[in-house]
């Protein structure tokens, strides 16, 4: 009969995220996240696999807890609006990040991706899922008339998308409020941008 785990699943995990998202991949060791999650190598090795693997769950769980519950909560709002707080949300955890961190995901998009074909699936993925989220909030702010149709759905999801990385990527080495703002600004103006026809 198996022994049942003396630890929670949720809390090492969220430990072993904070260490991988504070150094990074290859600069985190086993040490390190054997320190940070207070459990020993073997419990460590017996519950989540390797180090590649519980990079990958740890990954997960940011995603989850992070980025999928935002767009959860922000499914529950009017699409204009929606977009806006998305947004402020992200320039929040931006700007009061004392560690500039960035976003995990896009961190692994940058760090672990280019050089591990299964991890680079598994983060345009998660892209994809962000992507669709934008197309479909502004598909729903264009059929209600609070989105422009001056560009198409697809175009705008895509641009929305780009704009968030770059905010994240300028998170780590310029958390300024005034540039992240003027890098946002622009792209939810364009959002109420009405061609002639609609003025």
């Amino acid at each position: 009969m198996a022994r049942p785990r003396e630890f929670d699943e949720a809390t090492v995990l969220d430990a072993a995220a904070g260490c991988f998202w504070s150094r990074g991949y290859e600069a985190t060791s086993v040490r390190d996240l054997i320190e940070k999650t207070g459990i020993t190598g073997a419990s460590l090795y017996n519950a989540f696999g390797d180090k590649r693997t519980l990079y990958q769950k740890a990954l997960d769980h940011y995603v989850e807890d992070s980025i999928a519950n935002r767009i959860r909560r922000c499914e529950q709002l009017p699409p204009r609006r929606a977009i806006g707080v998305f947004f402020e949300e992200i320039l929040s955890r931006s700007l009061y990040d004392p560690e500039h961190r960035g976003c995990m995901l896009v961190n692994a998009a940058l760090d672990v991706a280019p050089h591990d074909p299964d991890l680079q699936q598994v983060v345009a993925a998660m892209l994809t899922r962000i992507e669709t989220f934008f197309r479909r909030t502004v598909e729903a702010g264009q059929a209600d008339g609070t989105i422009t149709r001056s560009l198409t759905a697809e175009t705008l999801g895509q641009h929305l998308l780009g704009v968030l990385m770059g905010v994240r990527v300028l998170a780590r080495v310029r958390p300024e409020k005034a540039l992240l703002e003027g890098v946002i600004a622009p792209a939810l103006a364009l959002l109420d941008r009405r061609p002639a026809s609609e003025a």
